[in-house]
């Protein structure tokens, strides 16, 4: 905690007091140990200012509002003598947090708006979650979704009391603490997911392909393996290296205060987790190459927790995640300081065990069969899904078809055809044909001796007198025919719808039927 209230002691004030803090330790090396002065005065002045950023120090999603909530406690002069006179126990227990009662009513107003935005944040964020989810319809109950961020009281989200510094404090001791245990978990799963692509690789292969990937792999760890030796972190050659390499420095003159001071980057009289891994860069150079195909840099980092891990394990007496100067002049009183044990590297120390490899491959074989069924069962679904368009396709056809069909008749009886339009008679030649048969017939039925009248001449030429009255078997005259097979012709048109025609009409009559006729 104290690592996070001094790294954001950002301002000209925070800056003049780091500065002068600074010029103190130069002068405390001075006595201890003949530094050089430009080594000093040009380098140590220059790093004030290019301090990390905070969100690097905790990785909690929360860290900002943790770092804002703990620079203004720090403006108050009360809360900030308190924070620094606390030990890490007391802090646990949530005795520092009671001390916010007689912080001054400016601190507090400003930890009410921090706390407002931050529920604000959290509000923003659980909407956008629901909106990939797509719930934009479904009402959204907050206060029920902010009980799942324990660091603030969700109850209360207008004013910052000393619950919501009590939950703040309790929740980023536990994240922390559980921090180093899930990167070590989630490294141990990219560990053995590199092992099983390994292995399914060479499955793939045919035999002779596969003993040489073998043959190539082992030479690889050989080659990893073979690196200068690896001091034991934190010992005491450990620290002369970096004093004779890293700072130019002469080792036979090294000093655990003056390497403290040096290194204490910020100038707060700790040593942080940044700080201290940054003293294992040449041990870990020793071991890890970027440029070397056998060398793993997320297997570098891994090491360079573990590295800081032990040193915290070894150093920090009351565990508040910070060794201060005390804890490391202690420290390096020790024998295992003087005489350390040799450092397994993670070469030597696999990081899962056969058992957990197993139970790691058999939850991928499940998850794969999984997917494989949602694949199965999406692939059925897609398929019923194309049947139904195919079948709604089909429909849409034969409706359109429909469509089109009384389209067009309805275009038929509204427009019909040419010939129609134009009034004009159709000829009927087989008509006229059977007219001239039936007269053809009746000339061949009248009695001999007798001719058919001419148009314009009477019916019995002078001289000749009519038949005698009383002979019923006299034939009828030959011009009565022709009219009685017309009248039927025309009866039959009429019948077929066909016109008529007017030969037994007298003359001068034919011309009104037929305007008659012509009309639509």
């Amino acid at each position: 905690m104290r690592s996070c209230v001094h790294n954001k002691m950002w301002g000209s004030r925070a800056f003049l007091a780091g500065w002068l803090l600074l010029l103190l330790v130069q002068l405390l090396c001075l006595e201890a140990v003949p530094i050089s002065i430009d080594k000093t005065k040009v380098k140590e002045p220059e790093k004030k200012p290019e301090e990390p950023p905070a969100s690097v120090d905790t990785g909690l999603h929360y860290d900002r509002y943790l770092r804002e909530v703990i620079d203004f406690l720090e403006k108050d002069q009360h809360f900030r003598e308190k924070l620094h006179n606390t030990d890490m126990e007391d802090i646990k227990q949530g005795k520092l947090a009671k001390e916010l009662d007689f912080v001054s009513h400016h601190v507090r107003t400003k930890l009410d708006e921090l706390k407002r935005q931050e529920v604000n944040r959290l509000r923003t964020l659980i909407k956008a979650k629901q909106d990939l989810e797509g719930g934009n319809d479904i009402a959204v109950d907050h206060q029920a979704l902010l009980k799942q961020f324990e660091y603030l009281n969700h109850m209360n989200p207008h004013t910052f009391e000393v619950e919501d510094l009590d939950r703040l404090i309790r929740s980023a001791t536990k994240d922390l603490e559980n921090y180093d245990k899930e990167r070590h978990e989630e490294f141990k799963r990219y560990e053995m997911m590199k092992e099983h692509d390994r292995r399914e690789h060479l499955k793939t292969l045919d035999d002779d392909e596969r003993k040489k990937e073998e043959e190539h792999y082992e030479e690889m760890k050989k080659k990893h393996a073979d690196h200068p030796k690896v001091n034991h972190p934190g010992s005491q050659n450990q620290l002369k290296e970096v004093w004779e390499e890293a700072d130019g420095l002469d080792p036979e003159d090294f000093d655990p205060k003056t390497f403290f001071n040096l290194h204490d980057t910020n100038g707060d009289g700790f040593f942080d987790e940044q700080e201290l891994e940054a003293l294992f860069t040449k041990e870990l150079e020793k071991i890890y190459d970027p440029t070397n195909e056998e060398d793993d840099m997320v297997e570098m980092e891994e090491e360079r927790l573990r590295m800081r891990e032990h040193v915290m394990n070894e150093v920090d007496s009351n565990k508040d995640r910070l060794v201060s100067l005390d804890e490391f002049l202690v420290a390096t009183k020790k024998k295992e300081f003087l005489e350390p044990d040799s450092w397994e590297t993670l070469e030597q120390n696999q990081a899962y065990t056969d058992d957990e490899m197993r139970e790691f491959e058999e939850h991928l074989a499940q998850q794969e069969q999984d997917l494989n069924q949602k694949a199965f069962d999406l692939q059925k679904q897609r398929d019923e899904l194309e049947r139904q368009q195919e079948q709604l396709n089909a429909q849409k056809m034969e409706l359109q078809q429909a469509v089109e069909h009384m389209e067009r008749l309805k275009s038929q009886k509204v427009d019909p055809p040419p010939e129609v339009l134009g009034n004009a008679v159709p000829e009927i030649p087989a008509v006229d044909s059977q007219l001239h048969e039936a007269q053809q017939q009746g000339h061949d039925s009248a009695p001999q001796g007798h001719h058919p009248v001419p148009e314009g001449h009477d019916p019995a030429p002078q001289g000749h007198d009519p038949a005698p009255q009383g002979h019923d078997s006299a034939p009828q005259a030959p011009q009565d025919i022709p009219q009685e097979h017309h009248g039927q012709e025309n009866q039959n048109q009429a019948q077929q719808g066909l016109p008529q025609t007017h030969d037994n009409i007298p003359p001068g009559h034919q011309e009104v039927v037929q305007s008659q006729n012509q009309l639509p």
